[in-house]
């Protein structure tokens, strides 16, 4: 398959579901790690068009660890909405990746750019199908299933289904190790150690589905978009 996952920041993917991108691409996967984002944003100390290139490049060095390609689409944090610039650009980027199935952000995150980009992600990833919504590129030919990741911390998300990622901790946590700039600005903003955040909630995920450690992940229930095999690694 080829797999498209959609984050809103560089990093997010990392947090939320890098263990479970390691898998696809060990068992063969095509795997595409996009983020809207530029992370510009997330800094208190380096000028934000600094910021933003650099998180670029943490975000390819996170990908290579995983196996996976990067994609950027570069908007500006905390200034994405849904209007028709950006849904085109969403549009273009699920007709290059080509997706069997797409992973992103649930509905009802903690952060707005988080939720902007489900909402994106699900509208074009229907008019991606559609030879008459006119981009750069042509049609896909479907509109793939659709899996929400985990909330941050977990907060108010029931997981329906389980990604058993015991032999793939380490590599996500050697991805996210990549993003250097953003575990520092974690640690002074958010007062938060990402990499023990990373490893306590895969071990809380883990011990909801008898596995040392897991992530959690929602299918999206929608007519189309549900498939009778499963479709996580």
């Amino acid at each position: 398959m080829r797999v498209l996952a959609v984050g809103a920041h560089p990093d997010d993917l990392e947090i939320l579901c890098a263990g479970t991108l390691a898998r696809y691409v060990a068992q063969g996967h095509h795997v595409i790690m996009a983020h809207v984002c530029r992370g510009d944003k997330g800094h208190g100390e380096i000028p934000h068009h600094e910021v933003g290139e650099i998180r670029d490049q943490e975000a390819q060095a996170a990908a290579e660890v995983i196996g996976a390609e990067a994609m950027a689409l570069g908007l500006p944090d905390c200034e994405l909405y849904v209007n028709d610039e950006t849904m085109q650009r969403v549009v273009d980027l699920i007709r290059i990746a080509k997706p069997d199935l797409i992973i992103t952000h649930h509905p009802d995150d903690y952060h707005g750019d988080h939720n902007a980009v489900t909402k994106l992600v699900l509208d074009a990833s229907f008019s991606a199908t559609l030879p008459y919504f006119i981009t750069s590129q042509p049609a896909h030919p479907i509109a793939p299933p659709i899996y929400f990741t985990d909330t941050l911390a977990g907060i108010d998300f029931t997981p329906t289904e389980y990604v058993d990622i015991t032999d793939t901790l380490e590599l996500k946590k050697e991805a996210m190790t990549q993003h250097q700039s953003q575990i520092t600005w974690l640690k002074e903003h958010h007062s938060t150690d990402i990499l023990d955040f990373i490893e306590t909630m895969a071990r809380f995920r883990g011990l909801q589905c008898d596995a040392t450690y897991a992530e959690g992940f929602q299918s999206m229930r929608a007519w189309g978009r549900l498939s009778p095999t499963r479709l996580l690694p």
